[in-house]
């Protein structure tokens, strides 16, 4: 057998046994915060999202608002990014109207970053985060579940060269100034 064999099989047993054991409470699964970390991946945030193919329309609006360059940066930068089914549930004309205003595009797109590399074990314990925007966005966590603003984080720990992905399920709208 050969070693490339082998070290699948390996991973894959790997795999198996971190999704039976859970996250040690009794196999509970439903907690992502108790989840092991994913591995770090090569890649910047944007390619990260890029490659994960549910964050479409998120590339298409930080390209559109110019933050391309920013989020490839160093950083470190933790992004609470919502999915192309977050976007979907957005009032109709909103995105469209935001794809149209470059600023309060990016003013929307910079409350889902945080300067620094949060981890989720770190977000647990926060109950609120100065995004890039300046604006403070709300975290708490409930019956389980980790909330920012009025997001559920579904997935957590995505790593990137730059900093972490946390996947939110709704877009959050910063408050008014």
């Amino acid at each position: 057998m050969s070693t490339v064999k082998k070290l699948s099989i390996v991973a894959c047993v790997g795999i198996g046994i971190l999704t039976v054991v859970g996250c040690g409470n009794g196999g509970a699964t439903n907690c992502p915060f108790h989840q092991q970390p994913a591995m770090t991946a090569p890649m910047d945030i944007v390619d990260t999202a890029v490659a994960a193919g549910s964050f479409k329309t998120l590339v298409t609006a930080v390209k559109a608002a110019g933050l391309v360059e920013t989020l490839k940066s160093p950083g470190p930068f933790t992004v609470f990014a919502p999915t192309d089914e977050a976007f979907a549930k957005l009032p109709p004309g909103t995105l469209d109207g935001l794809l149209k205003d470059k600023e309060q595009l990016k003013a929307v797109l910079l409350y889902h970053v945080v300067p620094g590399k949060v981890m989720a074990a770190d977000v647990v314990k926060i109950n609120s985060a100065k995004t890039a925007g300046g604006a403070v966005v709300p975290i708490k966590v409930e019956a389980g579940n980790v909330y920012v603003g009025p997001a559920k984080v579904v997935k957590t720990d995505i790593g990137a060269t730059n900093g972490v992905i946390h996947v939110i399920d709704t877009v959050l709208i910063p408050p008014a100034k």
